[in-house]
Formats: structure tokens, C-alpha cells, sequence
């Protein structure tokens, strides 16, 4: 853009010509008499006028400055918008934090304490992309660890109040994932319920609770909605009983994994990944790096076969379509393969590909859907309840947009490759922008990262919006 140049006033106009006068002048003063004399006695004269000048004629006046970005401008989510006044409950030690105590025992199939580090992200990671950052934004996170980060992300969150007659939203932050994993084989269901059912009378009791009966208050869970639906007639897969308790029926309950059918108030939160950035310049430069990453793969498949009718035939089917096919890659995870544990493998696998598909997992849900997305992958479902039914906060309400959809009874989950080689390459193109623009909001951002260099709303920012206004229409 030209800048046109300002024209000087009359006033200014004069004394430059005032100047020129002067000037011209000054070899006339060295063929008089004494001009030495002549000389000094013309410049104090000359700079008395211009200081007087200075002074009285021009007045004074603010330096501008014009700044060009060359970036894109952030987003303010350092602030609070009026939307979300969210108050935190202090639990007893018991329901949350007190548990971390005994984290070797938090779970029946591994060690968590490892896990549990870092407020729940886990151990940083090593030989990962953006290691030049200030901060490492890896970690080797656990797929069920999301209520810690979330407990974490929201007692540092601007829009937390420590007054609640100034809340619209009551977070109790139980960690009841971390507790239902380490009773899984306990056969006494009254012990397995125990603290479930101290914590609704904990709730109870609290004047905040009788003001809207709960309907205010939220629990985020780490693990799926099955852990905590136990019921007296149905079969018995180590759950509890928390969810089907009816005070905890009056609640919003944010999950990784809702009750398709009978979760009217539950409200599927995505799985936590390995990446949780600090800024967003880390997040922007991740995204730009799967932009244009290079993907020689058509698609690919990450899992292991599953047993069970239902569960093995789909993923039997994928196994097999896709080592037969030159354009897929596989990373077959059975006989303990190291690799499927290895998140820089995983993300190298889907970061190659530009589809990643999305069977079933040990339920209809799977943490891959969201590594997937991190690395720019498309995903493809084979049932509905693997994303549709589960993230409407998160994803775009058109699934075609970011996703490829292939019914596992149908014929198409049959001739997979056919299938994809048929979509245009300029709708793949589009689709994998849609999936790359998606990465911040599905995203855990670090639970420390200063808000005015965060920029961006993570996948927390984004459940307590849409919490607040589902609370309002339900209020």
C-alpha cells in the first residue's frame, strides 16, 4: 500500500522559505566587515527564532505508528466472555486427589502413577516434533485420564469464580474413572459403590446443591459411561452404580463415551491425546506441519483383532483388506506389539495416511479417532456411536465434511480401498483442512499455560460454553 506523503502547512511553508533566506544570505555576511563577529551574532538570533518557533507556532503532537501483522490475529481466550461462571467444589481428598496416593493400585491392568504425573498428562516425551518450543507440549498421556486434565485446565481457568452466588455452573471434580478402574474385580458391589453413594450425600448437603436440585452442577469422567451403569439386572462388567443414582441423574455428566440410548444428560468429551500445547504459535505450527506432511498412504489401520462375534468381524475384515492392499499400512497391535505403545509411531503411521480408519474399540468409541485428527487424518466409522452420536459439541454437524461413514454390515466396509480411491481429490483435500482446523478444539490444552498466550479454546473451553447454555435451557 502507498502512503502519500504529508503536504507542510502555509505556516511551515514560510519558515522553510524563511531558512532558504537565511542561507543565501550567509555568504554576503563574510565580505562585511568583522564577520566573525557578524557571523555568531546571525546564528543566536537564527536559533532563538527557532526555538520560539518550536514553542509557540507548531503545537505539540503524538508520534502514530502503523503496525502490520503478518500472522494470523489470535483470538482473545485469555478472557472471559459472561457465558461461563463455573465455581469448583473442594472435595474431601477421598473423591479425588487422596486417591493419587495409591496410584500403583488405581488400576487393576497397569501401574498409573506414571500416568497420573503432571496433573494427568503424564511423562513428557522425547524425540517429538516442537522440541525447540520453551516447552515440551508431549506427553505419554492415558487414554482414560481425562478428568484430571479437565480438573486441572478448570481450577486454572478464567472463567472460574470463587464466589458461587456468582456461578452458573458447579464443577465436582471426582475423579470416579480412576476409582471405578481399581474396583473392577471387587465382587461386593456395596463396597464397589461405596464412595459413589458418599458423594451424592456430600452433594446433598451443600446449600448450592438445594438451589437448583444439581441441575447446575457437572462431572467429567474419564472412562465410559458403561463403567458407572451398573444395574441389579444386567450383567456385571465391574461398573458402579454412580450414574444411575438420581441425584447424579439431575447433573450434566461430561464422559469420553456416552449412553447412546438412555444418556440424556451425559455429554461425550473427547479422549485425551499426547499433544497439549502451552501456546498457540506450538498449536499453529503443529497445524501447519500436518498441512503439508507428506502422505503416500491411502489409508491405514492401527489395532489388534478383537474377540467376539460382533467385534472381531469388522476389525477382521480391516486386517485383512488392508494387507492385501499396497496403498494401506498397518500396525497390527496383538502379541504385545512395542510399537502400538510408542506414540511417535502412531502419529508417524497416521500422519502418512490420508485416511485412518475407525473400528470399534473394546466399546463403540476409540482414543485413535483423536490421534487420527491430530495428525491430519481422515477418519473413517464404521457405526455411528464411534463419533456421531457422541461429540456434537466438538465435530461439525455435517459428517461428510471431515469424515468418510461405511456401515460395517454394509458392502461398501467390503472394498474399503475402492470406496476411498473414488472420493475426488479435491474433496479429500477439503475434508483434511476441515480435520486440521478441528485439531485446537479437540485438544487438552497444558492445565498451565497462561491465557493470553494460549489463543485458542481447547477442547475444556468448549464443553463449559456448551454446558453453560445447555444449563440455561435447562434451568
Amino acid at each position: 500500500m502507498l502512503l502519500s506523503k504529508k503536504q507542510p502547512s502555509a505556516a511551515a511553508t514560510q519558515w522553510i522559505e524563511k531558512v532558504k533566506y537565511h542561507k543565501n544570505r550567509d555568504s554576503y555576511f563574510k565580505f562585511l566587515g568583522n564577520p566573525h563577529f557578524r557571523y555568531t551574532a546571525f546564528l543566536l538570533v537564527f536559533l532563538s527564532l527557532w526555538f520560539l518557533l518550536q514553542v509557540f507556532w507548531f503545537p505539540p503532537t503524538k508520534p502514530t505508528q502503523t503496525k502490520f501483522s503478518t500472522t494470523t490475529p489470535k483470538p482473545s481466550a485469555g478472557k472471559c466472555n459472561g457465558d461461563v461462571a463455573v465455581y469448583v467444589y473442594n472435595l474431601p481428598a477421598e473423591f479425588n486427589l487422596g486417591l493419587l496416593d495409591d496410584c500403583s493400585h488405581l488400576n487393576v491392568y497397569t501401574n498409573m502413577c506414571p500416568h497420573v504425573a503432571n496433573h494427568g498428562l503424564g511423562q513428557p516425551l522425547d524425540n517429538m516434533d516442537l522440541q525447540s518450543s520453551d516447552s515440551n507440549p508431549w506427553f505419554a498421556t492415558h487414554q482414560f485420564i481425562a478428568e484430571m486434565i479437565f480438573h486441572a485446565r478448570v481450577d486454572n481457568h478464567p472463567c472460574r469464580t470463587w464466589d458461587p452466588s456468582k456461578a452458573n455452573l458447579f464443577y465436582v471434580p471426582f475423579y470416579g474413572g480412576l476409582h471405578v478402574s481399581s474396583n473392577f474385580r471387587e465382587p461386593n458391589h456395596a463396597i464397589r459403590d461405596a464412595l459413589a453413594v458418599r458423594l451424592v450425600d456430600f452433594l446433598q448437603a451443600q446449600p448450592t446443591w438445594r438451589k437448583n436440585n444439581g441441575k447446575d452442577h457437572f462431572l467429567a469422567l474419564g472412562r465410559t459411561s458403561w463403567d458407572f451403569m451398573r444395574t441389579n439386572s444386567g450383567p456385571d462388567f465391574g461398573a458402579n452404580c454412580l450414574l444411575n443414582l438420581p441425584c447424579v441423574k439431575n447433573m450434566s455428566v461430561l464422559t469420553v463415551e456416552r449412553n447412546p440410548w438412555k444418556g440424556s444428560n451425559q455429554h461425550g468429551i473427547p479422549y485425551p491425546s499426547y499433544f497439549h500445547p502451552s501456546t498457540s504459535d506450538q498449536m499453529m505450527t503443529w497445524q501447519n506441519m500436518m498441512r503439508q506432511s507428506n502422505r503416500p498412504y491411502l489409508f491405514s489401520f492401527i489395532g489388534a483383532p478383537r474377540k467376539g462375534v460382533g467385534k472381531a468381524a469388522i476389525r477382521d475384515e480391516m486386517i485383512k483388506q488392508c494387507m492385501e492392499s499396497t496403498q494401506c499400512k498397518i500396525l497390527k497391535c496383538d502379541h504385545g506389539n512395542p510399537k502400538c505403545y510408542n506414540p511417535s509411531e502412531i502419529l508417524k503411521v497416521m500422519r502418512e495416511s490420508r485416511f485412518c480408519l475407525q473400528a470399534p474399540g473394546d466399546s463403540f468409541t476409540r482414543r485413535s479417532t483423536f490421534d487420527a485428527i491430530l495428525s491430519g487424518c481422515i477418519p473413517v466409522f464404521f457405526s455411528r456411536h464411534t463419533a456421531y452420536t457422541q461429540y456434537s459439541w466438538f465435530l461439525p454437524e455435517e459428517a461428510s465434511k471431515y469424515s468418510v461413514y461405511m456401515d460395517e454390515q454394509s458392502e461398501e466396509s467390503k472394498r474399503i480401498e475402492e470406496v476411498l480411491m473414488k472420493i475426488p481429490k479435491e474433496e479429500v483435500d477439503t475434508m483434511r483442512a476441515t480435520v486440521i482446523d478441528m485439531i485446537p478444539r479437540l485438544t487438552y490444552a497444558h492445565p498451565n499455560a497462561s491465557h493470553s498466550d494460549l489463543g485458542f479454546e481447547d477442547a475444556v473451553d468448549v464443553a463449559l460454553q456448551a454446558l453453560a447454555q445447555h444449563v440455561r435451557d435447562k434451568v
